[in-house]
């Protein structure tokens, strides 16, 4: 019977600098995983990514760096040859790239609409097309989403909308791969706890955002932990491999659908 555990497993993480992706590449070490992988997009996240590497060597895994700008399809193919050159081979792929924008639909500009898409749904798309080029057989592909595909809600046309077409991506993607043994899924976590969020929102939406959940007061600030969204990732890439064409929205009740 196939193995699906992380021992031996050579892990990708799309933007693994930090926040969740850090957490992702500090934790899959722990748990057994061969070698991590660390994506970040440019000079500005590059100290997070050794920070992180650093990490990752000290929980006795092997790592290596990888700079990228993904919204280029080319720069998604070397990314990947690149990973399977250093490591010889590539098992498992996490996305967790992605850009939010808050804004009223009468003010956005083809330059943020252009620059919404090409980060969260061009990058998506051929950083599935490039995983499924490449992993071996039996591999695990997680992609990031967002609970707002499950929201009715003004504002954030452009983020949910630039999401939504990777739900389709990803169920294609599961169909066409999954003679390989390869699953693939997407996460949508509710509003996190990182800096991700708060650069978007003003105080009374922050507010709003923290008691929003059916679980909001059992959470430390009633927003998603990445802490309770890596678990979950962790499960699907290795005993949950069943589970495939999905998109699993994990956010303590703030949206369902």
């Amino acid at each position: 019977m196939q193995k699906h555990g992380l021992d031996g497993k050579v892990v990708l993480i799309g933007g693994g600098a930090k926040n969740l992706g850090g957490l992702l590449a500090r934790d899959l070490t722990r748990h057994g995983a061969a070698a991590v992988a660390i994506h970040y997009n440019s000079d500005a996240t590059r100290e997070a990514a050794e920070q992180t590497l650093v990490e990752v060597k000290a929980l006795g895994g092997e790592g290596a760096i990888f700079q990228a700008d993904l919204t280029r399809a080319a720069n998604v193919t070397q990314l990947f040859d690149d990973v399977v050159d250093r490591f010889g081979k590539l098992d498992i792929a996490i996305n967790t790239t992605g850009m939010v924008l808050k804004k009223p639909m009468l003010e956005i500009g083809e330059d943020e609409y252009d620059a919404m898409f090409n980060i969260n749904a061009k990058c998506a798309f051929f950083f599935l097309k490039e995983a499924g080029r490449v992993l071996e057989d039996h591999g695990k592909i997680v992609t990031l989403v967002t609970s707002l595909l499950g929201a009715y809600t003004p504002f954030y046309s452009t983020y949910a909308g630039a999401k939504a077409p990777v739900e389709h991506f990803t169920r294609a993607a599961s169909k066409e791969f999954g003679e390989r043994g390869i699953s693939v899924t997407a996460v949508g976590p509710g509003p996190m706890d990182t800096p991700f969020f708060y650069g978007q929102e003003a105080e009374d939406a922050v507010a709003f955002h923290k008691s929003a959940a059916a679980l909001s007061g059992f959470s430390k600030t009633g927003l998603t932990d990445i802490e309770d969204i890596v678990p979950l990732i962790r499960h699907l890439v290795t005993d949950g491999w069943w589970m495939t064409g999905q998109t699993l929205l994990s956010n303590g009740g703030y949206t369902t659908k």
